[in-house]
């Protein structure tokens, strides 16, 4: 079967979702972020990222069947699937995703296949494999491989503990508010914030903590002893995803405490190289950005070969994470992030892509429909800005 058309669009998939999200505001400000050092952008994210919606990739088959896959950065992303990687993808077959993915690899070298362009190399191969699902008629996870555990364990992130818990969530991970630029009273004010939410959960659930590449090496140091007594399962998304040394300065700093990154590392080789040097204990690729599902593949053998964990950023908020998760050993837990859902809220009005299945009582079991399960119709298609 060979391909007959790819091509994205910039969508929005927010008009299909409640517009009630979870809290990602603490004290009138939202997590801290790399640009916190410049006081007119310290309170806002949205201060000063791009205003790139997402993107939607649909590959359709000869047969008419099609399937469909998303990233971020829309704007950048669509001209490098539509100009670059569409006139060659054209007439090859649908069903060589190792070939394919490979292809848009080597294209992107001129220009990087890190960054921006593994964003659109991850939403072409989710609509790849998506399609391969729906041609085969089975779901993605018994194309890795078939369920290799029962359900996926969840965990939460943001700032809403007891709701988390009324949902069923055993494990809880809070945004971090404050950095370099907050000083000790940042400290103070961090080690206050962790203590809360220790003390609203108990000392049963586990406890985490995102940074977003809002730290330095000292801080990081600083930050982990000061939270030390209160036993966070891991530190994630520190330092600057390129700062390579600073990480590995950190590891050496803090033999004693988890960490995780890699929700801004992008393609298999970066993973390669952190696992040789032992960088980190959790990889959290997202395989909306990482380069999708052969790229996470590879990530998942790499990490389970340097016995290491993976838990890929946000992969219970689409079904593309749930399937891989439910077929790698290598992979134990499964985020739910997004702003989950405030207090009220069920799960189910948070959920973007219809067909994805929802976590009840902290775990979650992927559709078993063909492809990703995901139940798009043109009608939604045309919802959501993609017209045929």
């Amino acid at each position: 079967m060979k391909i007959k058309d790819v091509r994205a669009v910039e969508i929005d998939l927010s008009a299909g979702q409640s517009s009630r999200s979870g809290s990602y505001r603490r004290e009138g400000r939202e997590p801290a972020s790399p640009m916190a050092r410049y006081p007119a952008y310290k309170s806002r994210r949205s201060s000063w990222s791009p205003s790139w919606k997402q993107a939607a990739c649909v590959v359709t088959a000869e047969d008419g069947a099609f399937g469909l896959g998303i990233t971020s950065f829309a704007t950048p992303v669509i001209t490098i699937i539509n100009d670059h990687f569409a006139p060659y993808l054209m007439n090859e077959n649908c069903m060589a995703t190792e070939k394919l993915f490979d292809m848009m690899s080597r294209m992107a070298t001129p220009y990087g296949s890190y960054g921006l362009a593994s964003y659109a190399i991850s939403a072409v191969d989710l609509a790849l494999w998506d399609l391969k699902g729906k041609i085969l008629d089975r779901p993605v996870y018994e194309l890795l491989g078939g369920p290799q555990k029962e359900r996926i364990f969840c965990y939460a992130t943001g700032f809403d503990s007891e709701w988390y818990r009324e949902l069923g969530f055993q494990a809880i991970k809070l945004p971090l508010l404050y950095g370099p630029a907050d000083g000790l009273e940042g400290l103070k004010k961090a080690e206050e914030l962790v203590a809360k939410a220790r003390d609203l959960i108990g000392d049963d659930v586990d406890l985490m903590l995102d940074c977003w590449m809002a730290l330095d090496v000292e801080y990081t140091i600083r930050l982990a002893e000061t939270v030390r007594p209160y036993g966070l399962k891991w530190i994630e998304d520190y330092l600057l995803p390129e700062d390579i040394e600073g990480f590995t300065q950190v590891r050496q700093r803090l033999p004693w405490q988890t960490l995780a990154a890699g929700e801004h590392w992008y393609m298999p080789q970066t993973f390669s190289r952190a696992a040789n040097h032992r960088l980190v204990d959790i990889f959290q690729p997202d395989p909306l950005w990482a380069g999708g599902i052969s790229a996470c593949l590879r990530i998942c053998h790499i990490a389970e070969a340097a016995g290491l964990d993976v838990i890929p950023h946000g992969g219970m908020n689409y079904p593309y994470g749930q399937h891989l998760a439910f077929a790698m050993p290598a992979i134990s837990w499964g985020e739910r992030s997004a702003g989950v859902s405030p207090p009220g809220v069920p799960l189910k009005e948070t959920v973007a892509l219809p067909g994805t299945a929802v976590i009840k009582d902290g775990y979650l079991v992927p559709s078993d429909a063909p492809g990703f399960g995901i139940e798009v119709t043109a009608a939604w298609l045309d919802s959501i800005g993609y017209t045929q």
